[in-house]
């Protein structure tokens, strides 16, 4: 079964995901509506609006509803990190 990506209202849930490799060079893949913390710690991101942020103290299971183009390698220490569009 595949899902047609142009009827993705921004309101709606996300249905697709995609693991997270934080890089200081590379932007993701795709600009995800939430990242999923799988190992609690920092995130050092770039968000779409073009503003870094450091998120400190993240915990593991927590869904951040934010969207973000990078996830810097730099400043990083959560992990399995996963974004959903």
């Amino acid at each position: 079964m595949t899902v047609d990506r142009s009827h993705q209202g921004s309101g709606e849930p996300a249905v697709f995901g995609f693991i997270i490799s934080p890089s200081d060079t590379d932007y993701l893949p795709f600009v995800p509506r939430a990242v999923y913390v799988g190992g609690s710690g920092t995130l050092a991101v770039l968000t779409a609006g073009g503003d870094i942020v450091i998120l400190v103290g993240t915990l593991v299971g927590t869904i951040l509803p934010i969207r973000v183009i990078k996830v810097f390698a730099t400043g990083t220490t959560a992990s399995n990190l996963v974004g959903f569009y």
